[in-house]
C-alpha cells in the first residue's frame, strides 16, 4: 500500500451513489489522494459528456470513458472508433431484426432507432447513415429477449467484441477500445505502473483491470466474477466503500 502512485476507478455502482452522486466524504478523499501526489483517474462504460459533471467536483488526471473507446490524458484525446464497415454491416442486420433497442454512440451524441427511457438519444430511423457520417465508438442493444444474445453474437466481426452492463445491456465496442487498454494508457502518459496502482469495479468490464492491477478491488454490490478477482472486497457504493478503503488502507499507510 505504501507504493500506491495512482488510484484507477469505475463511476457507476462503484465510486458513484445509486442517486448517481460523488459523496461530500468521497470528494474529500480524493482531494486528499491528489495533495499527495497520487493520481486519480476514472475507467467507465459513459461518455464523455455524462462523465464530465465529475470532473468539477474531482479534477481527475486522465479519463477512459465509453468502455476505453475515448481516452483523455491532459490535452491528448484517444480515440479507437470501430471500424466503418463493421459498423455498417452491424447495424444493417440490427436495423432489420424486428424489435432491436438500439443505440449509436458516437462520442459527442447518442441516436437510437426507439426511446430508451432516462438514456437521452436523438431518435433516428437510420442509424447506418449516422455511422458513416459521424463514426461510432459504441453499439449499444438491449437485451429485451432470449435471442438477442445470441443473434448479435452471430453479427460480430472480429474486429468488436461485446459485453453486458448491469445484465440487460449488450455494449459492443472495437477489440482495441477496452477499460484495460484505456487504463494502460493512462497509466503510461502519468508515468504510473500498473503494480503501483489502485483499481476499483463492479463489473464484469472491469474484471481485466482489476487482475493486471496491483491492487484489485471490488465493491460488495459487484457482480461474482468481479468479486471473484479481486484481492479485496469492500463495502458498497452506497457505504462509501471506495472512499473508506483508500482512507484506511493507502492514505494512512503513506510514508
Amino acid at each position: 500500500m505504501k507504493n500506491v502512485k495512482a488510484i484507477v476507478v469505475d463511476l457507476d455502482k462503484t465510486l458513484l451513489h445509486t442517486d448517481k452522486t460523488i459523496s461530500a466524504h468521497t470528494a474529500q478523499v480524493l482531494r486528499e489522494c491528489k495533495k499527495r501526489n497520487i493520481k486519480i483517474m476514472i475507467a467507465t462504460a459513459r461518455p464523455l459528456r455524462d462523465t464530465i459533471q465529475y470532473y468539477e467536483t474531482i479534477p481527475f488526471d486522465a479519463m477512459a470513458v465509453s468502455n476505453g473507446a475515448r481516452i483523455i490524458c491532459k490535452n491528448e484525446k484517444i480515440e479507437y472508433d470501430i471500424l466503418p464497415q463493421s459498423a455498417k454491416k452491424l447495424l444493417t442486420a440490427l436495423e432489420n431484426h424486428r424489435n432491436l433497442r438500439i443505440t449509436v454512440e458516437t462520442g459527442d451524441r447518442a441516436y437510437s432507432n426507439k426511446p430508451i427511457g432516462d438514456y437521452e438519444t436523438t431518435l433516428s430511423n437510420d442509424l447506418v447513415s449516422i455511422a458513416e457520417k459521424e463514426g461510432v465508438l459504441k453499439i449499444l442493444v438491449h437485451i429485451d429477449s432470449d435471442e438477442a444474445l445470441p443473434f448479435i453474437e452471430g453479427e460480430l466481426t472480429e474486429d468488436l467484441y461485446r459485453t453486458i452492463a448491469h445484465g440487460y445491456l449488450i455494449q459492443i465496442m472495437s477489440k482495441v477500445a477496452t477499460k484495460w487498454n484505456g487504463v494502460k494508457t493512462m497509466l503510461n502518459a502519468t508515468n504510473c505502473h500498473p503494480k503501483e496502482t489502485a483499481y476499483f469495479g463492479d463489473d464484469y468490464d472491469d474484471i481485466e483491470s482489476i487482475k493486471m492491477c496491483g491492487i484489485g478491488v471490488a465493491v460488495s454490490n459487484s457482480v461474482n466474477e468481479a468479486k471473484n478477482a479481486a484481492d479485496y472486497i469492500i463495502d458498497s457504493n452506497d457505504e462509501d466503500g471506495v472512499a473508506k478503503f483508500i482512507e484506511k488502507q493507502i492514505l494512512k499507510n503513506l510514508p
